[in-house]
């Protein structure tokens, strides 16, 4: 199982349905709304998707879960097989790569260019990979054992969408997803590997694809999406 957590303005906020919560604005200026796709959504009213053409994406920060690496080695005490720093980093380093490639994949797929500097028409795009808990970390150690986890692990996503010139904040959400693989449960650096990639898959498609709907809806009227609720 994975669990992603996102939170993302203008990209995963598809779903054929986005309804105003409450229609209270919070204090960075975005309200809650519902979406058939994600657990939550907050937009700013009256924000124009319509403009943007490409999108500026930062670099994906990825951390683990608080304690992980404590929590592994405590775990494997005596078997010989620590999770070492440079294990640590290795995962992460990996884990930004693939959610970074897929997500830019996702876009340029959508029609949208990729860019490295804001302009009128550019989103910018920011996200973070946090709280990554890999349940059974593949592990550069001597000789060769067999690791077996139902679940991958999980992970909490973060993005958020602002104007690239103006840095305006136009939209955050968060999301909650589970997957299972349907086995072998064999854990290793390959297995691990597909089992998020899948996730953030879907995440990114779902995302690209929320683009267009925003854009559709623009300027975005808290009202108009209760009543497409």
């Amino acid at each position: 199982m994975i669990r992603i957590v996102a939170a993302a303005a203008a990209l995963a906020l598809a779903g054929p349905a986005l309804a105003a919560v409450d229609g209270e604005v919070a204090w960075d200026g975005l309200v809650e709304v519902k979406s058939q796709k994600l657990d939550e959504v907050h937009l700013r009213p009256q924000a124009d998707f319509r403009g943007y053409t490409k999108v500026l994406i930062d670099p994906t920060e990825v951390s683990f879960r608080k304690n992980w690496q404590n929590e592994q080695n405590r775990d494997r005490r005596g078997l010989g097989n620590d999770v070492t720093d440079a294990d640590a980093r290795r995962i992460l380093d990996e884990a930004q790569r693939s959610f970074q490639r897929l997500f830019a994949d996702a876009y340029t797929e959508a029609g949208y260019e990729v860019v490295s500097a804001p302009g009128p028409d550019v989103l910018r795009l920011s996200t973070a990979i946090v709280d990554l808990d890999v349940v059974a970390p593949d592990v550069m150690e001597p000789g060769r054992t067999r690791t077996y986890s139902r679940e991958a692990g999980e992970a909490t996503l973060v993005v958020e969408a602002k104007d690239s010139l103006t840095g305006e904040l136009l939209g955050r959400a968060v999301d909650e997803r589970e997957t299972s693989d349907m086995g072998p449960f064999i854990r290793n650096s390959v297995t691990n590997a597909a089992a998020f990639e899948q996730v953030f898959q879907r995440w990114a498609r779902t995302s690209a694809e929320g683009l267009a709907e925003l854009k559709a809806l623009s300027p975005l009227d808290p009202s108009a999406l209760q009543a497409r609720r």
